[in-house]
């Protein structure tokens, strides 16, 4: 066979030493010839998309449809006719242009087709008329019967019966993806199909791939996938690829690698793998790398994000223990810091700072990343609880390095804002020790958070901090308040500005109260 392809595709080449008369009127579905099929009519059968009649027989398709793709409209073996236009490939293809009329011959009418075939042109013996559903589009092509019975095994139950009455001819109705189609037929004389494929490209192999399944094109099916799998995709190719296994049916060791690729063999769980990579981003010591490595996972969980589709939710314990340990971390390095300074180790003391501020920042960074990805999927009020409960942390804040500690106030920071935004609601008492172990440090490093704000909005944070501190009872709020005015006052802008805040409560505590009586009398 592929010596006989070879010399087809010798003849393909030649074509354009061909001519054709069009004198008359080519056949085509709106002008009946004595061997052409008309429509069939809905009870006729109708398999996998198209409907088939060759000769006096028809033929059912196999249970597959082409999907429809996209693809070029030219070929070398076809001519696409669509309104209005009318093209013609090379080889011997008869344009249909339903729209026109018949031409007034000036002589008696001759045969409707009539080519002027080289010495060398042999062999195309077949008229392989393929019609689009809506009726819109036409392809007619002239083919070898014997490579396309050889390729097809639908199309070699098709051909003897078609041989009926003269020159042998089959007519395929319904056609959804007619390019696909026209394509698939033309891989049939190819020598080197991969290298066809690889010029058309992704999205026509993949129609090609579904029509080839619907015709028995077993060797067009091979090739299709073992071009698919070779090649990246894109993910509108991936879903198109997805519909046509999902409709068509190939074997398993031809298509077991596409599927590798579409679908894990083993099912897998999203939440701990998503887990695993906060793990990973948490234990790294590169900044860069890690920040990056944040946004990418901000992204895969982000509300809006179409990889999120699927995913049910965060494993929230195991999210809990990587902040556990991050937190133990920091109480570690904290008691270090506190620890007095021995003679014999103090040059190497001196010479670990720095890489101990970045240690102390990066897992306090840590916590404010995880703290977010807790608030942005409303598992948040365990972390108010766990920091509110950070009793070693608040007794080592006073004695440690205002370099270390006001990075414990920036967790603090976010922790109060999202109060005061009421992006996320806790009981009464657990606000009220929340603000008894954390208001006084953060009044202390409110100075360094300003000039190290690393993105945080002081402003918002002021704001913020005010609101929050508003949701505690009056007596309490009344607490705050004065030990905020006293700081104020010495340290001026090195302290948050709470006035707005403070203004609030003063109305509240004395101004409402001088007309409650009032109220209760009415």
């Amino acid at each position: 066979m592929a010596d006989y392809a070879a010399r087809h595709l010798r003849r393909r080449g030649a074509a354009a030493g061909w001519c054709c008369s069009f004198a008359g009127v080519p056949p085509s579905p709106e002008h009946h010839h004595h061997n052409h099929r008309s429509l069939p009519s809905p009870a006729a059968p109708q398999v996998g998309g198209f409907v088939v009649g060759g000769g006096a027989q028809k033929q059912h398709l196999p249970p597959k449809s082409p999907s429809s793709f996209h693809s070029s409209p030219s070929s070398k073996l076809a001519g696409l006719i669509d309104y209005p236009r009318r093209i013609l490939s090379p080889g011997r293809v008869s344009p249909i242009d339903p729209d026109a009329d018949p031409p007034l011959p000036r002589e008696p009418e001759p045969a409707p087709f009539v080519p002027v075939r080289e010495e060398d042109e042999e062999g195309l013996d077949l008229r392989l008329c393929l019609r689009e559903r809506d009726g819109g589009c036409v392809v007619v092509m002239e083919l070898d019967s014997a490579v396309l019975c050889q390729s097809s095994a639908f199309f070699a139950a098709m051909a003897p019966a078609a041989g009926a009455g003269g020159g042998k001819r089959i007519e395929v109705d319904g056609v959804e993806n007619l390019a696909a189609f026209r394509d698939a037929v033309e891989l049939m004389f190819e020598a080197d199909p991969l290298q066809w494929l690889a010029r058309a490209g992704m999205s026509r192999a993949i129609g090609v791939l579904e029509v080839a399944s619907s015709i028995m094109f077993d060797r067009g099916i091979r090739s299709c996938l073992e071009y698919v799998e070779a090649v990246p995709w894109n993910e509108n190719e991936e879903e198109k690829l997805k519909n046509v296994f999902a409709r068509c049916t190939f074997d398993e060791a031809l298509s077991k690698d596409v599927l590798a690729r579409l679908q894990p063999r083993h099912e897998s769980s999203s939440e701990d793998l998503t887990v695993q990579l906060i793990q990973s981003v948490t234990s790294s010591t590169n900044n860069g790398a890690r920040k990056d490595m944040q946004s990418l996972i901000n992204g895969l969980l982000s509300k809006s994000s179409v990889y999120k589709k699927d995913l049910s939710g965060l494993n929230k314990g195991s999210l809990y223990q990587i902040c556990c340990s991050c937190m133990n971390i920091l109480v570690e390095l904290f008691k270090e810091d506190s620890e007095p300074i021995c003679h014999t180790s103090q040059a190497l003391k001196v010479m670990s700072s720095k890489p101990k501020i970045e240690r102390v920042s990066r897992q306090c960074e840590n916590l404010n990343w995880i703290f977010e990805i807790l608030l942005n999927n409303d598992m948040a009020e365990n972390f108010v609880e766990l920091w509110a409960n950070q009793d070693e942390l608040i007794n080592v804040h006073e004695q440690a390095s205002a370099m270390f500690r006001y990075e414990l106030s920036r967790i603090s920071a976010n922790v109060f804002m999202a109060l005061g935004k009421g992006k996320v609601q806790c009981p009464s008492d657990l606000r009220s020790q929340l603000f008894q172990g954390w208001f006084t440090p953060m009044l202390t490093d409110f100075g360094w958070l300003q000039r190290c704000s690393k993105g945080l909005d002081v402003r918002v944070l002021e704001d913020s901090l005010g609101q929050a501190l508003l949701t505690l009872p009056l007596q309490e709020q009344q607490t705050y308040f004065e030990e905020w005015f006293q700081c104020f006052a010495s340290r001026g802008t090195e302290c948050p500005n709470l006035s707005r805040a403070f203004q609030v409560w003063w109305r509240r505590s004395f101004v409402r109260s001088s007309v409650e009586p009032c109220s209760s009398s009415r």
